[in-house]
């Protein structure tokens, strides 16, 4: 094992992305640039009785490109994201496995909800036919770290392996903890992030009953409108995001083609309520704080966040106080959007998409927008980059998340 280093230096070589706003990383990034929204009418089941009846679902999709059928049909809808969204993430980098060193390649690649599918349609078949209709493929269909283990077959990968959480902070701490065991010295390699697909009858009841979701209807492109005035609450997103990174040594000595640096992590709690965010965001600022530190970045080295923005009343107003918190002065100059205005919330994978999204910013020299941001709440007074993409240049980005029991979860990366 290599010397333990807190900062050794670990990089983004490889990324993948599956959502309601294209199947492949290109594809979704131009559309976030273009600011389009790929929130509509539920079509995954019969939504009428419902007060949410919108959500941004993964359209159009075959997993059958990435994923043996066989294995398409044992495994529950949230698995076909997170597998292809990292066998994406892994050709980007150029991953040649017969090179590697598979004792030192690992897997951490989370779900806030797992294979809710699975538990409904079986939990049916349980109800109308009886125990022996129900599959014995149920119980590693739903589990929530059933990706990583997938993966790790896939690969070959016998590094380390686990499922993170916490709820919307999910990817966002796979990620984080696999920064930690590369820096660690325990893996040269890393394919990280979430996989979430809850779109589903049940989920959106326990939603809609917590009356958490927007029930703005019959404008489903307008209805995710985080920081402005008039948001309801959030609409439920779907799909993958998975970056491969890797110790900064071994990507040079392969000759990877380097994203950006991933350069801080920092995880806390609020410990406060079940849902509802502190209000006075001491977990977040402390989050985003120390986040900074372990970059070993200033508050106004940070160009652009990429915020939780939930376009829930209590999520926006608090995080903004969280930004000014640790931002001070340069909480007004720094750039700030919610691309969920967009993606809707993906939960367990919202980390992992707009960890994507992030590293694409860096690379690219483009801010995405806050769309739908038509009447600024006084509370929230941010710049929020509203309705339309921004050009500037990027030496450093922060992205936050926050889920429910009160996790939080920031992440630092910079050019490198």
């Amino acid at each position: 094992m290599e010397s333990v280093s807190p900062h050794k230096r670990v990089v983004v070589t490889g990324l993948g992305a599956i959502s309601s706003l294209g199947h492949t990383v290109e594809e979704f990034w131009a559309n976030i640039l273009a600011g389009k929204c790929g929130i509509d009418r539920v079509s995954l089941f019969d939504a009428k009785d419902y007060a949410s009846q919108i959500g941004a679902e993964v359209r159009g999709w075959d997993p059958g490109q990435f994923m043996d059928p066989k294995e398409v049909r044992r495994n529950d809808r949230y698995t076909h994201f997170g597998f292809c969204a990292a066998k994406q993430a892994v050709a980007d980098a150029k991953l040649d496995m017969t090179k590697e060193d598979l004792d030192r390649v690992g897997v951490i690649i989370g779900s806030g909800i797992g294979g809710m599918w699975t538990i409904e349609t079986q939990h049916k078949n349980l109800l109308e036919r009886g125990p022996r209709k129900v599959s014995p493929f149920m119980i590693p269909a739903l589990i929530s770290n059933m990706v990583g283990g997938l993966v790790a077959i896939e690969l070959g990968a016998r590094g380390p392996n686990f499922c993170v959480v916490s709820a919307c902070a999910t990817a966002t701490h796979a990620i984080g903890e696999s920064l930690r065991i590369i820096r660690s010295g325990e893996a040269d390699v890393m394919v990280c992030g979430g996989a979430e697909a809850a779109i589903t009858p049940l989920a959106y009841a326990g939603f809609c009953s917590m009356k958490a979701m927007s029930t703005n209807n019959d404008n489903p492109q307008k209805a995710s409108r985080p920081f402005d005035l008039n948001r309801d609450g959030f609409i439920m997103g779907e799909g993958s995001g998975v970056l491969v990174i890797e110790s900064l040594e071994h990507a040079l000595a392969r000759g990877a083609h380097i994203y950006c640096e991933l350069a801080g992590y920092s995880a806390t709690c609020d410990a406060f309520h079940i849902t509802q965010p502190d209000p006075d965001g001491k977990g977040l600022s402390l989050a985003m704080s120390r986040a900074l530190s372990d970059a070993r970045l200033r508050p106004d080295e940070i160009d652009y966040i990429n915020a939780h923005g939930t376009s829930t009343p209590y999520n926006d107003k608090f995080e903004t106080l969280a930004i000014k918190k640790v931002f001070g002065d340069h909480a007004r100059k720094v750039m700030i959007s919610s691309t969920k205005s967009m993606t809707g919330h993906l939960l367990g994978a919202a980390g992992g998409i707009e960890a994507v999204i992030s590293v694409k910013t860096i690379q690219s020299g483009e801010i995405p927008p806050t769309i739908n941001l038509e009447t600024p709440d006084p509370e929230c007074d941010l710049d929020y980059v509203p309705n339309v993409k921004r050009a500037a240049p990027v030496r450093a980005v922060m992205t936050d998340n926050l889920g429910f029991g009160g996790q939080n979860a920031a992440l630092v990366f910079r050019k490198h």
